[in-house]
């Protein structure tokens, strides 16, 4: 192997630019930039080319000196066929396409406001299919109960349920402190110290207790529902299911909606008990007021409605947040790009759904659970 070489020839006042050796990335001069900068300094002026004297000639040469060139054949270059046939097939694949500029369109706004009202229309499509099979497979497991998956069921409850216990008592208990002591604050300047507890039973028990609870539940369980299905799709698991005969309905979604719809309601009493204590142990060291007299005079103030108001939106919300953990777990394309995307959509979803649902509750029992 021989290194590459250029050289300069005047003839009659002709520049001729001479190359030889072994023009292959091997043999070039390290390192390659400074090598093209250097050639590309030798051929200003148009100069003629001879590379009869190139003995051999790969693809990183042919790219370095058709770059040099200017992405065009010189005026004057005496070469092979050999040489000539790679050049002609590095110009063909380096060949960019011509810049052609974009004109705005008027109507871009709308065909993107279009395209997203198309997607959310599929979504929602989807998502109704889904519904109708999971209501035939609890028609079934009803006619055959001996089939009711309970291990899966068991498995989801304690899951989604029983170990989201302890971070959902702590953010309970920490939001019951902060709304206390804010609000006790407000309260003091108009001498309503008392009033405390009214404050903290409708704000806790009707509102945020179930949307604490949701925020939580999507964000810890439903995307681990996502997780799970997108990576049973990766791996084919759910194929298999298919392929084994197993109703991928049956095993694998339905225990996860009927486990989150039983489990939001119970969590959703947890953090509102949670939040109700850390607000009475607020307003006891901040205002005073004593245990018996919160205790006492929450049941009147705080009337039944209203746990029964956020009972319901624990359960629509469990319901909710599994069906569209599910829907964009069974979207997963078998590639990790897909799965992370559709897990954060996921719960991006799942958490305005549950705002919005909020918003109509909020509106559809406003004259309720008021003492």
């Amino acid at each position: 192997m021989t290194a590459a070489t250029i050289d300069v020839v005047d003839e009659a006042g002709a520049r001729q630019l001479v190359l030889a050796g072994d023009w292959r990335l091997a043999t070039m001069p390290q390192p390659i930039a400074a090598f093209e900068l250097r050639v590309r300094q030798l051929a200003t002026g148009n100069p003629a080319w001879d590379l009869h004297l190139v003995s051999r000639l790969d693809s990183a040469g042919a790219t370095l000196l058709w770059r040099v060139w200017g992405r065009q054949w010189p005026a004057s270059v005496a070469l092979s066929d050999e040489h000539r046939a790679l050049l002609e097939r590095v110009a063909a694949i380096s060949s960019e396409p011509a810049v052609v500029p974009q004109v705005r369109d008027a109507l871009a706004p709308i065909a993107a406001l279009g395209q997203l009202s198309l997607a959310a229309f599929r979504h929602l499509v989807e998502i109704i299919a889904l519904i109708g099979q999971l209501v035939l497979d609890l028609g079934y497991l009803c006619v055959h109960p001996r089939e009711i998956p309970w291990r899966e069921f068991s498995a989801n409850l304690y899951k989604s349920g029983a170990r989201a216990l302890p971070v959902i008592a702590l953010i309970g208990f920490l939001i019951g402190i902060v709304l206390s002591y804010l609000s006790a604050l407000q309260l003091k300047t108009f001498g309503a110290d008392v009033f405390i507890v009214n404050l903290l039973g409708i704000s806790i028990v009707r509102e945020l207790g179930p949307m604490l609870v949701a925020v939580l539940v999507a964000g810890r369980s439903g995307s681990a529902m996502t997780a799970q299905i997108g990576v049973m799709r990766v791996t084919e698991e759910i194929d298999a299911l298919a392929t084994m005969g197993v109703s991928r309905s049956q095993r694998l979604l339905l225990p996860k909606v009927l486990a989150l719809a039983v489990a939001m309601p119970l969590l959703v009493i947890w953090c509102s008990a949670a939040g109700i204590i850390g607000g009475m142990i607020a307003a006891k060291l901040q205002m005073g007021l004593s245990y018996a007299y919160f205790i006492d005079t929450l049941p009147r103030v705080v009337p039944v409605a209203n746990v029964w108001i956020g009972l319901c939106k624990g359960l629509v919300f469990g319901v909710l947040i599994a069906l569209i953990a599910c829907h964009f777990g069974l979207r997963v394309k078998p590639n990790t790009e897909s799965l992370s995307a559709l897990t954060t959509s996921s719960v991006v979803c799942s958490i305005t759904v549950a705002i919005l649902v909020d918003a109509v509750f909020a509106v559809a029992t406003r004259g309720l659970g008021l003492p």
